[in-house]
């Protein structure tokens, strides 16, 4: 039996150009607005479903087939998706996987988010690579351009952050070093990651200040991924700059830009963004590659860094664009990718326990 069922509601994804794309409606009946973006992973659908760093976006996926091992309770990387809706090729009905509880139908009902099947996801890449910035509804009829544009208007105003962050603190008991992650809009797999090394670790709202966090004498700082253009929380950067300059930090992905904009950098908007489990890094300390998991539409631009204090780590193997630093002095590094890889390869999952053990060592020289 075809597990690729067939919806009885048709659907439509309308593109800012004007252009209009047919297929089935599946998931929550509503009009859904958002930025299109690709996903070149094979799999992780419920990851990126549940990643808050696709905040606002519409995603379409590569793969052909989606859905074919459900969605279960284990791999959300948030309570609440922030997406607004994806669009695939074929769309499974009836999963099989053993941990399997929900079909992505299902989740997507109980979210509250559209999914659009059976179109040419193919034709929506090229246009998104063409073409770069990209927005688009999702419906049950054409939508006007007048409409997509004025939503986009809206949208690109908004501060992304402000929807995913954590409204207040708190704390995860661990009887190492105390880790405070700066919620830009993390994953629940950077939390996990830091708990499993021992670490006590304590989310805060991107808003906390630094008198606050300071009194919760952490050991060392996250600065978590998240959605949106970095360049929105330039005002926030000089206040966690002062954390930055005295304590272990790390940033991943959106946490990256905001060290650079801490230092003095810039960050510039990709064509098309890196979004997938597949994407080579160049260490280039050692030399060695790495298959990467990424979802970001930003990066830093090289040649606004303060070479003097910021050293390039890591560079993207397809376009050349800035992937890691690491302060030539203080106990900074950050990383574009996601070492954490939740979904993709877990190749550079030694970065976070490299942080952790920096932590560790400048904590017993403090305490010596």
């Amino acid at each position: 039996m075809d597990k690729c069922l067939q919806s009885n509601n048709k659907g439509f994804l309308t593109l800012e150009n004007g252009e209009v794309y047919t297929g089935q409606l599946y998931g929550a009946p509503l009009a859904s607005y958002g930025e299109v973006v690709f996903h070149t992973g094979m799999t992780g659908y419920q990851e990126v479903m549940s990643d808050p760093s696709f905040c606002g976006q519409i995603v379409t996926f590569t793969y052909p087939l989606i859905g074919n091992y459900g969605v279960n309770e284990l791999d959300h990387e948030s309570i609440q998706p922030a997406l607004s809706g994806m669009v695939v090729s074929q769309l499974c009905q009836k999963p099989s996987h053993f941990r399997s509880q929900l079909s992505l139908d299902a989740a997507a009902k109980q979210f509250g988010f559209p999914i659009l099947a059976g179109v040419d996801t193919r034709s929506i890449t090229q246009k998104v690579r063409q073409g770069g910035l990209l927005y688009g509804v999702l419906a049950d009829q054409p939508m006007t351009t007048e409409e997509i544009v004025q939503h986009k208007l809206r949208h690109e105003e908004r501060i992304s952050v402000a929807n995913v962050s954590r409204t207040r603190s708190i704390t995860y008991r661990g009887e190492g070093e105390h880790i405070v992650v700066i919620d830009l809009g993390m994953k629940h797999s950077i939390l996990q990651s830091l708990l499993k090394l021992g670490c006590k670790v304590t989310v805060v709202p991107y808003q906390t200040c630094v008198e606050e966090i300071k009194t919760m004498q952490p050991d060392g700082i996250v600065f978590s991924n998240g959605p949106g253009n970095p360049e929105q929380l330039r005002q926030y950067c000089p206040q966690w700059r002062k954390l930055a300059g005295t304590l272990p930090t790390l940033g991943i992905c959106l946490g990256h830009q905001v060290l650079s904009l801490m230092f003095g950098g810039q960050t510039e908007r990709l064509t098309f963004g890196h979004r997938g489990s597949n994407h080579p890094v160049k260490e280039l300390l050692s030399g060695k590659v790495y298959m990467t998991s990424q979802n970001h539409g930003y990066v830093v631009k090289e040649e606004g860094l303060d070479k003097q204090n910021l050293i390039v780590t890591y560079r993207n193997v397809n376009d050349g664009s800035v992937e890691g630093m690491r302060h030539t002095y203080l106990p900074i590094m950050s990383v574009q990718f996601h070492p954490e890889a939740h979904p993709g390869p877990d190749d550079t999952s030694h970065i976070i326990t490299s942080f952790v053990e920096s932590v560790q060592s400048i904590g017993a020289k403090h305490y010596a």
